[in-house]
């Protein structure tokens, strides 16, 4: 019995051409992000504590700006609409599993048919006088690395005897998933860390792409 495919999707820089976290915090420039961003690539503060530090930074006085900014700003990679309707017509599960916050990813996934118990993404709270990330999907007990969104733990709750699991990514929020699936579609810093590591990976450009490879892949 062949196993059920399931796709697990980021989004900022996969879906998203571009990351829109990143381009919130160029775009308002908060004293002290950059600052924030350099502990977190150098592994000295965790995903999850550095993007509510960085969101922190910002005033709820100005949340208007900021949604529409990200939405406006962002740009949804080529062959995205055609992917989701290829995953329906194949009934492959498609998942999206991201470090991405619910205000902009909502709306910007909202022209795709895709449940919204399929997106899995931090929330947000506009109550005080900054903005405030929560954290509805954190790490089980078998990660330790305060991933905030932990992709992980959703990779995990899908049994590997079942499922024929994948990751799409780009960055460092995919790299402990794509050490638990079968197979990994990489761009960017993915890439470079599936090297490091000698893992085996189908490099993409457009979801395109990766149509093309699962369909040689189902022959």
């Amino acid at each position: 019995m062949s196993k059920e495919r399931i796709i697990f999707c980021d989004f900022d820089g996969t879906i998203t051409v571009n990351d829109n976290i990143v381009a919130i915090m160029k775009h308002f420039n908060p004293p002290g992000w950059e600052e924030i961003v350099k502990q977190l690539l150098d592994k000295k503060i965790s995903i999850r504590q550095g993007v509510g530090e960085m969101f922190a930074l910002l005033p709820t006085s100005r949340k208007d700006e900021i949604v529409a900014y990200a939405i406006s700003n962002a740009t949804i990679r080529d062959g995205f609409r055609e992917f989701v309707d290829y995953c329906k017509a194949k009934n492959t599960t498609l998942l999206i599993t991201s470090g991405g916050i619910d205000f902009f990813i909502y709306p910007l996934l909202k022209p795709f048919p895709i449940p919204t118990e399929h997106i899995y993404c931090n929330a947000s709270s506009f109550e005080g006088t900054t903005i405030t990330i929560l954290w509805p999907n954190p790490c089980d007990a078998h990660c330790v690395t305060d991933c905030g969104m932990c992709k992980t733990s959703i990779i995990r709750s899908y049994d590997a005897e079942r499922f024929e699991r994948i990751i799409i990514g780009d960055s460092i929020t995919d790299f402990e998933g794509a050490k638990l699936v079968d197979t990994i579609f990489a761009r960017s810093h993915l890439i470079d860390m599936c090297k490091q590591l000698d893992y085996p990976y189908h490099p993409f450009e457009t979801f395109f792409d990766i149509m093309k490879q699962l369909e040689a892949e189902s022959n």
